[in-house]
């Protein structure tokens, strides 16, 4: 029987009271600091100008509250050179503003990765270079697409996601953002806010299975790597927020961990302790 407290993070993550979000907003001024003195901004602006242009689906749901923060990311997704096809779904009516890109709306009473399977039927993507997807409530850098994938691909990641910024919530530390890091190689990519799969992965990942909030995906996706051999990672130099609305808010908190629980039954998973391991640090592009 599978004990979930030794699969969940065991934190919130969740950044509250007026100290501690002061201290997290100083720590993430400090890292973009740290990162201009590393010239890496210019410098990943530079390399993705360079890189071969790839294809990317992007595929989420938005809520009411969070159609506007989602119209942001897809205006900020379409300024990349890359090209870039959407698949989201509306919880209630279609947004005006992301009607060209909402397919189907009134999905309130299912479960996200339910939505985001009947994303990934009504338009399915056409062996694209990358999936990426996306919560409505999380809030891209400049520049982000370019950067986030010059990372990925320079370090072989074939499933990452952009780090957090200390001020977001985050079950997981290790997903915050580290200084002085470009990108890291972990055991654990989490199923939100900004999940992206490679092709060379997402024949075997996508669809999602039938799970409703998906907890258990991101330990299951972490066994599956350490069997295949497929490499996870975190990139550091694209820090997101993710913070409009606390993890578990809007859905039972215990239906999700039971969720879990029978959903890693039987599937290879990993432990708290190795999800939270590292296991190596890229500082430069050139390694």
């Amino acid at each position: 029987m599978i004990d979930p407290g030794q699969v969940l993070s065991g934190e919130s993550g969740i950044v509250t009271g007026p100290r501690r979000r002061a201290v997290a907003f100083a720590r993430d001024l400090a890292d973009s600091a740290a990162a201009w003195l590393m010239l890496a901004p210019p410098r990943l602006a530079a390399a993705a100008r360079r890189a071969p242009p790839r294809t990317v689906h992007v595929v989420g749901v938005y809520g009411p509250d969070g159609a506007r923060a989602m119209a942001g990311s897809v205006a900020e997704l379409r300024r990349s050179r890359h090209t870039v096809t959407f698949a989201l779904g509306a919880l209630g009516p279609r947004s005006p503003a992301l009607g060209a890109e909402t397919l189907l709306d009134g999905l309130a009473g299912q479960g996200k990765f339910e939505n985001l399977n009947a994303l990934l039927a009504a338009a399915p993507p056409p062996d694209p270079d990358w999936v990426i997807a996306l919560d409505d409530d999380a809030q891209l850098p400049g520049r982000f697409l370019g950067a986030f994938l010059v990372c990925a691909e320079r370090f072989g990641l074939q499933l990452a996601q952009p780090a957090q910024r200390h001020a977001s919530h985050a079950a997981w530390r290790v997903v915050r953002r580290e200084r002085w890091c470009l990108a890291r190689r972990t055991r654990l990519v989490e199923i939100g806010p900004v999940t992206a799969f490679h092709r060379s992965v997402a024949g075997e990942l996508l669809p999602f299975p039938p799970v409703r909030m998906g907890w258990g995906l991101d330990a299951w996706w972490g066994g599956l790597a350490l069997e295949r051999g497929w490499r996870l990672g975190v990139v550091d130099a694209t820090p997101v927020r993710h913070h409009a609305r606390p993890t578990a808010s809007g859905y039972d908190r215990e239906a999700a961990v039971a969720e879990l629980a029978r959903f890693l039954e039987n599937r290879p998973h990993i432990d708290r302790g190795t999800a939270l391991q590292v296991v190596e640090r890229y500082h430069r592009l050139d390694v």
